[in-house]
């Protein structure tokens, strides 16, 4: 993790975006001009993020974040990025909640001009919980913060997850619901097997993912509980924090109508994930963070449902973000930056947390 080269995020020339991305503003706000536009160190390898101020005599928003969907011809993270879905997701939760979610300004679906389509929102100033080097890691700020920092932090993000799951009516959030016959969680999880079958299509498979499939049919829950929004990407660094108060809740590209426990699975494993990182290199990372437990009952506090099946729902996390994984090194292979595996082996060797999502298949994880 420490000395791996990152992989690439973008195929896309920032001067090019920039250029383009002033004749378009200048179509919805004559006369504007975007300044200081810049590419964020941070940029992910899905949709993608450019930073910009309006210059105008009475421009709706000054400082701004466009979110552009991935270049199509850049071997995507995702087969699919429906920007205007995530335009809509953000208003829906502006309307029906108090979560701090960004104003979004603008959407454009022609892919005309920069490429793909994208929208603008309001850029919000503040600090994030980095990715790299994790959070987990010596050197950033969360790291040196306080236990009593750590812990607020803590239980105000647990408490956006609960807000929103709360306060987001399901009928209004139905646009969201995923194709496919039966329950949400049901369809959630076929559309994953239709994402891994992409993934993998004329390349090594996975037994790994393969096998914790399968052990998600023997967990299934008995009693899967009514579906709610779920934000799908549920974790501290899609938050930007003021101090230790969230500020901004970003990123919804993965939200869907299915069990609360979704997303909760996600923020413990994806913390899980760091940690177990951090571990592994020699340091003591923050193992009184985020633990499984103190979510768990924080969520029960906050909303009175006590999370069920959560052996199934870490899993069910790990399992996704093996996929992404997965898909992530071959995008590397695509550009060079690493060898095709020979083997089902190394496909599994591929994804760095292939260790715990076996232990968690043979039930010796937690």
């Amino acid at each position: 993790m420490a000395t791996a080269p990152r992989p690439r995020t973008t195929t896309r020339d920032p001067e090019d975006l920039a250029r383009r991305l002033g004749a378009w503003l200048d179509t919805r706000l004559p006369g504007a001009k975007a300044v200081d536009v810049t590419v964020p160190e941070s940029n992910g390898m899905s949709s993608e993020t450019l930073l910009f101020t309006v210059e105008h005599p009475q421009p709706p928003i000054e400082r701004c974040a466009l979110r552009v969907a991935a270049d199509p011809a850049a071997y995507t993270i995702f087969p699919v990025y429906d920007m205007p879905r995530q335009y809509r997701t953000m208003r829906l939760v502006a309307e029906h909640t108090d979560l701090p979610v960004p104003r979004v300004l603008w959407l454009e679906e022609d892919p005309g001009p920069l490429g793909a389509p994208f929208f603008v929102m309001e850029r919000v100033e503040g600090r994030v919980p980095p990715d790299v080097m994790p959070y987990t890691y010596e050197g950033n700020w969360l790291h040196a913060a306080t236990d009593a920092e750590r812990a607020h932090l803590e239980e105000a993000s647990v408490r956006v997850i609960a807000r929103l799951h709360d306060q987001v009516p399901p009928g209004a959030a139905e646009f969201l619901s995923l194709p496919g016959d039966g329950s949400p969680l049901r369809r959630h999880v076929t559309a994953q097997r239709a994402y891994y079958a992409w993934v993998v299509s004329g390349l090594p498979r996975s037994p790994v993912i393969e096998s914790a499939f399968d052990r998600l049919e023997e967990l299934w829950p008995r009693d899967e509980g009514d579906a709610v929004l779920n934000w799908g990407d549920a974790r501290i660094g899609n938050i930007v924090y003021d101090g230790f108060e969230p500020a901004a809740v970003l990123d919804w590209e993965m939200a869907a109508l299915a069990p609360r426990e979704v997303d909760l699975g996600w923020a413990v494993y994806l913390h899980r994930f760091f940690q177990d990182l951090t571990v592994s290199s020699g340091q003591p990372g923050l193992p009184d963070f985020l633990r499984r437990d103190r979510v768990e009952a924080t969520y029960a506090l906050l909303t009175g449902h006590t999370p069920r099946d959560m052996d199934f729902y870490t899993l069910y996390a790990a399992l996704r973000h093996a996929i992404v994984m997965l898909r992530v090194a071959y995008r590397q292979v695509h550009f060079g930056e690493a060898a095709v595996p020979g083997s089902a082996a190394a496909a599994d060797a591929l994804i760095l947390h292939h260790d715990s999502l076996a232990a968690m298949v043979q039930g010796t994880y937690w």
